[in-house]
């Protein structure tokens, strides 16, 4: 938890987001930080993220109109109308909330809201979750004070932006986050192997099909001590479990799991899609994992996603047009040869982490405009102290030129 904002700085900020979970799950992690600092915050998004799971009852969701643009430029129009209307709405909200700052996380909803803080002569960020900056956020680029990133290196962000480019990491729960400091989970050569298999919260086919198979071509030593937890999308459930069955592999599956931290806890090796939140967590915990890059990802993200963690030893990357059941029980054995090779990877992973991301993200917040106590970026246990003595500054000033005035 962090320190409390000194008494009389607490600020109204307004985050604007796209309604999945890549983009809103930094935007809760954020949302929580600058309200445990004592600042109110309020969302901008769309339907789906105003009914997402997870987000804080503390922030209050703003639906606007976004429009998209396609490949068809018939519908343009559209879209173009639904903008402009999303930024008058978004104009209104800023005349009575008085946001200190506009933070945006990319998504369609980000757009409209960012140019009403640009037209508002309001400090606005973009946070950028994956290594290839969004479109969403490229358009607004130019115009922003901050480029927040989660990468040390983003592909598509201009070289001529690196003065406003600030390496925070992706925000992640705080239930996640909690795990950081726990051991890995103790594995012998004959103690049971848990694996997690995910595809993002919708499921992905392509690990139904491959991962029983490739689950049941491990040598017999290493198939017997597996313990199998499998996020299926909701049709193909059955066909996983008779697989599963037919290969006598233990495994719990499920369509959502809630406690889906809990499992992540005792977890040895990770196997799914390579999404911005997914890398977060497996690098805020330390968890080996094989990433199965979602071939559609708009510039191919999760590609770029994954090499950082891959680079550290932490992960295999396989290309999903590689990705068969031979390949996968080859690079499972690679990675599970032996406990220490997982321990090792495990380490790999966890020194990929960026465990203060929020804090650091609500810092650099918090010194867009607004007071000038927040022109330094608090760092470390004397920062509140310092702020506070600025407060006391700004007040000792009013006061006098109060005085004068009289």
């Amino acid at each position: 938890m962090s320190s409390e904002t000194p008494t009389g700085a607490s600020r109204h900020f307004v985050l604007a987001a796209g309604g999945t979970g890549g983009h809103l799950i930094p935007a809760f992690a954020l949302a929580e930080e600058l309200h445990a600092r004592g600042h109110h915050v309020a969302l901008i998004t769309d339907e789906r993220g105003a009914n997402i799971p997870g987000k804080p009852d503390f922030l209050t969701a703003h639906v606007l109109p976004a429009g998209r643009f396609g490949k068809n430029p018939l519908k343009w129009i559209g879209g173009v109308r639904a903008v402009l209307e999303g930024r008058n709405m978004a104009l209104r909200l800023f005349e009575t909330f008085e946001p200190a700052a506009i933070v945006g996380f990319g998504g369609y909803p980000a757009f409209p809201a960012l140019l009403a803080a640009s037209a508002a002569k309001l400090p606005s960020v973009v946070h950028e979750q994956n290594a290839v900056l969004g479109r969403v956020n490229r358009l607004l680029a130019r115009s922003v004070d901050a480029i927040a990133t989660s990468y040390p290196g983003v592909q598509r962000l201009k070289p001529k932006y690196a003065d406003k480019t600030h390496l925070v990491g992706n925000p992640v729960r705080e239930e996640v986050l909690a795990l950081r400091d726990e051991d890995f989970p103790t594995l012998t050569e004959e103690g049971l192997l848990r694996v997690l298999i995910t595809g993002g919260s919708q499921g992905a086919s392509v690990l139904s099909e491959v991962v029983p198979d490739g689950l049941a071509m491990l040598p017999p030593a290493l198939r017997s001590r597996l313990q199998v937890t499998q996020q299926c999308r909701p049709e193909d459930l059955d066909a996983v479990r008779e697989r599963y069955t037919n290969h006598d592999i233990p495994a719990e599956l499920g369509t959502y799991f809630e406690d889906m931290n809990e499992r992540l806890a005792g977890t040895h090796l990770f196997i799914g899609r390579a999404g911005a939140s997914t890398i977060a967590e497996l690098t805020a915990v330390g968890r080996p994992a094989i990433l199965i890059p979602l071939p559609i990802a708009t510039d191919d993200h999760q590609a770029a996603n994954t090499v950082e963690i891959v680079k550290a030893g932490g992960a295999r990357m396989i290309r999903q047009d590689k990705f068969t059941p031979k390949e996968l029980a080859k690079q499972i054995q690679a990675l599970a040869q032996n406990p220490g090779s997982l321990s090792n990877a495990a380490h790999g992973a966890w020194n990929c982490g960026r465990p203060k991301a929020a804090k650091e993200l609500a810092d650099l917040i918090e010194s867009m405009g607004g007071i000038d106590l927040m022109d330094v970026i608090r760092v470390g246990e004397g920062a509140p102290k310092a702020a506070a003595d600025a407060t006391k500054a700004q007040t000792a000033t009013r006061e006098s030129a109060e005085d004068k005035a009289a």
